[in-house]
């Protein structure tokens, strides 16, 4: 009798157990990653439209008037020169400032990339017209210029610079976060919050020129320039990048992903979206220019800088 018991019992705990068991199964599976993914691709959240416009020329009569205009740039760097009714902000507290714009926002910083991972950032928050100003405040006044300084053409004759073809792309996992929450739109609101913590990440071109091995490299050139103005040796091509073409996981989640394009810019803006989805991403400052801007590739390209191009624009100085 007591053996009945015994077994009666334990097939009673058999299917409550398992129950439970599954519930627990279930509750880890939720892919966080892959739920932001989603209603980033369901909202038009997508890299295209993140980087879509999203740089502004600076007006040859200088005014943005119809721009609620933010500066991220140190307090120092501020006072030395910036656009009037311009406000000053750290880079962590750009959706602060934003909250109290009431014109299309303006971003802008010293050379244009700090500028355009916070375009991006705001993009991501609803700010669907924020834009940078490209080429910074060395763009807007000669005084100001940071670009000619920091030119370059570490990559002529270098060993790890060549025109060879693009490697084949494999298909990766993608990057993994945990959430505390199961809903998109806050899983997305949390990312954005540890990217602006963390900052912008960036790496210089001469220390991806000498070990290039080290990382997986994407360069955001057309198909033309890849092979035209030379690239990274073992670079990767993928552009557009899409994630709702599964372009993104062509990215090994397991290496420092670095992105290169002309100027910088848009490979900040892409780095902050990529940080955004989990990936331990960095822009290489400068891009092309830095690589070699002197290349007769260029041709007239309006990314190639040129000391003429800074204008001499009205700036305010002081706080």
């Amino acid at each position: 009798m007591k053996k009945l018991i015994r077994l009666f019992l334990i097939l009673a705990f058999v299917p409550a157990f398992v129950l439970t068991s599954c519930k627990k199964d279930d509750e880890n599976t939720f892919d966080a990653q892959k739920a932001l993914t989603k209603y980033l691709v369901a909202n038009n959240l997508d890299i295209n439209t993140i980087i879509g416009g999203f740089v502004f020329s600076a007006p040859a009569d200088g005014d943005v008037s119809g721009k609620y205009v933010i500066d991220v740039r140190t307090a120092d760097e501020f006072a030395a020169g910036h656009i009037v009714n311009a406000h000053r902000v750290d880079l962590k507290d750009i959706l602060t400032e934003a909250a109290k714009a009431d014109k299309p926002i303006l971003i802008v910083c010293k050379s244009g990339q700090t500028a355009t991972h916070a375009v991006a950032i705001l993009r991501l928050s609803g700010y669907a017209d924020a834009q940078a100003l490209k080429w910074g405040m060395s763009g807007w006044n000669s005084s100001l210029d940071i670009w000619t300084s920091n030119l370059g053409n570490i990559a002529a004759d270098h060993a790890n610079w060549n025109t060879a073809a693009a490697p084949t792309n494999l298909t990766y996992e993608s990057p993994k976060f945990s959430s505390a929450d199961t809903i998109p739109a806050n899983i997305l609101k949390a990312r954005i919050a540890a990217v602006l913590e963390e900052g912008f990440k960036s790496v210089q071109p001469a220390d991806v020129l000498a070990n290039p091995g080290n990382y997986f490299i994407n360069n955001y050139f057309s198909e033309t320039d890849y092979a035209g103005f030379g690239h990274v040796a073992g670079a990767y091509r993928i552009n557009p990048l899409l994630v709702g073409e599964g372009q993104v996981n062509y990215l090994d989640p397991s290496k420092e992903i670095l992105t290169y394009c002309y100027t910088g810019q848009t490979s900040a803006a892409i780095t902050a979206y990529l940080r955004v989805l989990g990936y331990n991403a960095k822009s290489i400052m400068w891009g092309m220019n830095k690589f070699h801007n002197a290349s007769t590739a260029w041709g007239t390209s309006p990314n190639q800088w040129k000391a003429s191009m800074s204008k001499n624009l009205p700036i305010v100085t002081g706080n």
